[in-house]
């Protein structure tokens, strides 16, 4: 039976020395080949997809990759089936940061997206990080309008609503302003800086939610456990309180139909 690939949502530090165990972590196993994606830095321009195209390059080097631009802008270039097929074969995908409602309105039910979730369900590592994060839930908020203005995520963790850079985050914003953000059905994760949390699916059983009762996969969800992981922590958001993340946290990935 295959198994999806290993996930990572990262706060911060895509392609950086910080990250590169993380990184490391995400390809092991897996062939050489380091898919990444600038999307969400489009709308900033030729010099902002530069500078991370040439962070990507220096963090492949490092864990000996080949690196592979998928030079995604508009959902044109998203139904590239060119940019499709340069996706095939990868070992590691990853989503960087920027403008989290452009990158889920950009990639959402293209022939890049499609590529990227079949790659992901036949073992290739998936992460994203900041934006790259956010766009991975099934919503993506809008700080500025949290009751709305929100857009649909990309859904591979369809029930979490990321906040990534979350200890700088919490500095300015007291606990009691996040409570718009609180849904019922979600988790609101908080996501430091230089941190990821990662995850993998369960090989010998499925942990519910409540972290004690075994389940089932239901509709191409399956539960796995997330872990933070990195120089800080991850943190759930209730209402008006905020709880580290220190042990497993069991989140449903959306899978599909793997067979």
């Amino acid at each position: 039976m295959t198994s999806a690939g290993r996930l990572a949502l990262v706060g911060s530090g895509e392609y950086l020395p910080v990250m590169h165990e993380i990184e490391e972590w995400l390809l092991q196993d897996r062939p050489p080949r380091y898919v990444q994606l600038a999307t969400a830095a489009a709308p900033e321009g030729q010099r902002s997809l530069d500078n991370w195209h040439r962070l990507g390059a220096a963090a492949a080097k490092r864990l000996g990759a080949e690196q592979v631009i998928i030079d995604v802008r508009t959902r044109d270039d998203a139904n590239d089936p060119k940019w499709a097929a340069a996706i095939s074969g990868a070992g590691l995908i990853y989503l960087s940061g920027g403008n989290p409602s452009f990158l889920a309105r950009t990639l959402i039910g293209t022939l890049v997206w499609k590529a990227i979730e079949h790659e992901w369900r036949l073992g290739s590592a998936l992460a994203g990080c900041s934006a790259g994060a956010m766009a991975l839930g099934g919503y993506v908020p809008d700080f500025r309008h949290p009751r709305a203005g929100g857009v649909d995520g990309l859904g591979v963790v369809p029930d979490i609503r990321v906040l990534p850079h979350f200890d700088r985050y919490a500095k300015w914003v007291p606990d009691f302003a996040m409570r718009p953000l609180v849904a019922p059905g979600s988790y609101i994760v908080g996501i430091d800086e230089d941190t990821a949390l990662i995850g993998e699916a369960l090989v010998d059983e499925v942990i519910a939610a409540d972290q004690s009762a075994p389940v089932e996969a239901k509709d191409g969800l399956e539960t796995w456990q997330f872990r933070s992981r990195g120089r800080q922590s991850a943190w759930r958001v209730e209402a008006d309180r905020r709880y580290r993340v220190n042990s497993a946290l069991a989140l449903r990935v959306n899978t599909g139909n793997l067979g």
